[in-house]
Parts: structure tokens; sequence; C-alpha cells
């Protein structure tokens, strides 16, 4: 299967379950493969909107707005997942994602 067939494939379970995370997490991952960063950026964020507790969100797309030199914006989203990991009690998740903030000067 190509990179091309897999995200049709994504696409189409998002279509079919709009509100499963993983389909949508998928997506957004196999976007940010393909050097699809803007789509990858467009789909964490609405995945974090249909399903804000989903924490492994925010670490993947905080690091996608990074490499397109969007920091600032970076930032924001590791303080939503970081808020999003201590409601979910996911203290690894929370070490990560403030080390990320950390990583960019914001504290």
């Amino acid at each position: 299967m190509t990179p091309e067939q897999r995200l049709e494939a994504f696409r189409k379970i998002v279509e079919r379950s709009p509100d499963d995370p993983f389909a949508r997490y998928s997506l957004a991952m196999g976007q940010r493969g393909a050097g699809q960063l803007e789509d990858a950026v467009r789909s964490f964020d609405e995945l974090a909107g249909r399903v804000p507790g989903y924490v492994p969100t925010y670490l993947m797309w905080g690091q996608t707005l990074e490499m397109l030199d969007r920091g600032a914006e970076a930032v924001g989203v590791y303080e939503r997942g970081i808020l999003a990991a201590r409601q979910s009690g996911n203290d690894h998740a929370l070490s990560e994602l403030t080390q990320a903030r950390e990583a960019l000067g914001a504290s």
C-alpha cells in the first residue's frame, strides 16, 4: 500500500466514524509522515476539537507546528495538552508535553 493509499483509507475511516480519535490521529500522522504538514495541523486541530481528552494529539500537533516554525502556536498546543494530561492522570504525557513547552522557552 502506498502512502497516498494509506491516507485515503484513513480519510474513508474518518468519514465513516468522524468522532473516532484513533482514526483522526492516524490520518494526521499519515499526513505528517507524507510531508503534508498543514493538512496534519488541520487534522490535529479537528481531532482536538472533537475529542479534547485524546492526549496523544497534543505532542504530535505541537511538534508539527514546530516543523512549520510556528513555535508560539506550538506552546499553546502544549499547554492545552498539559491540561488534558493532568485531567486524565497521564503523567508520562504530562512530562513530555512540559519538556516540549520548556524547550521552546516557555514555562
